[in-house]
């Protein structure tokens, strides 16, 4: 099997070069945008920067350093001010954070009320499982608490990860996930990618999707979401609003 590069050079090498990758990450970066609201973008995990290709003003943060990337930083301990932002996006990064739950209290307290964080991730389906699992290099261990919190590790290899993580946080532990943190609701949740993603390859040089295949492909598999999804989908798609707790119904 070839893995994915781990550098973001070659990431954006491979962006520039594979029309069909493209293709794919370029439906999901629209999603996301249709989802954001008006104000401040704050892209937590920009890798290989295509996301500013969509939303140039976006602020770009990575753990790794890149000349096109804003800032590095760690997404559990965001150097920004309270309510600096209207919305966060990210892709293919919650599932290699360390302690899911220090993010999250991260995010809320960088969002404005109103603000939203959206992520793309995988999802782990009765379909998808076996290809992630079997064809993918990166573990699926469902059974974690992704909302357990221990100590920020200084040295953690950033690569490290757990493909589950998203679908628990969105499944599994949601109502957890909302007592924990009442602030953050989540308002839309999407589960598609049937066949292009797989078929792409992401970001290593193989594809079995030719390129022109891939927009009449993609459509095709939004149109068909509700349906398949939770079946069958390879990504799922989050949007979690920052809401105002009224004081008396904070916890104490």
């Amino acid at each position: 099997m070839t893995t994915a590069p781990e550098d973001p050079a070659e990431y954006r090498s491979l962006w520039d070069r594979k029309p069909v990758l493209r293709a794919v990450y370029s439906d999901i970066y629209r999603h996301m945008l249709d989802a954001t609201v008006p104000g401040p973008i704050l892209e937590i995990g920009g890798g290989s920067g295509n996301f500013k290709q969509f939303a140039p003003a976006t602020v770009s943060t990575d753990i790794m350093p890149a000349p096109w990337l804003d800032v590095v930083c760690d997404a559990q301990r965001l150097p920004f001010a309270e309510a600096r932002f209207a919305n966060i996006v990210m892709i293919d990064v919650v599932h290699h954070i360390e302690n899911p739950l220090y993010f999250l209290k991260e995010a809320c307290r960088v969002l404005r009320p109103g603000g939203r964080l959206i992520f793309c991730e995988p999802a782990i389906t009765p379909l998808s499982r076996g290809f992630y699992r079997l064809f993918h290099p990166e573990p699926v261990d469902m059974s974690v608490d992704p909302l357990k919190v221990g100590a920020l590790s200084a040295d953690k290899n950033p690569w490290d990860s757990n493909q589950a993580i998203p679908t628990l946080l969105v499944d599994r532990y949601r109502d957890a996930l909302a007592r924990e943190l009442p602030e953050l609701k989540l308002t839309h949740l999407d589960w598609f990618s049937f066949l292009a993603y797989p078929l792409s390859g992401g970001f290593r040089p193989w594809s079995m999707l030719p390129a022109a295949a891939a927009r009449p492909l993609l459509a095709a598999e939004w149109r068909l979401r509700r349906l398949l999804g939770r079946l069958a989908a390879f990504r799922l798609l989050a949007v979690y609003e920052r809401i105002e707790i009224p004081a008396s119904s904070m916890r104490v």
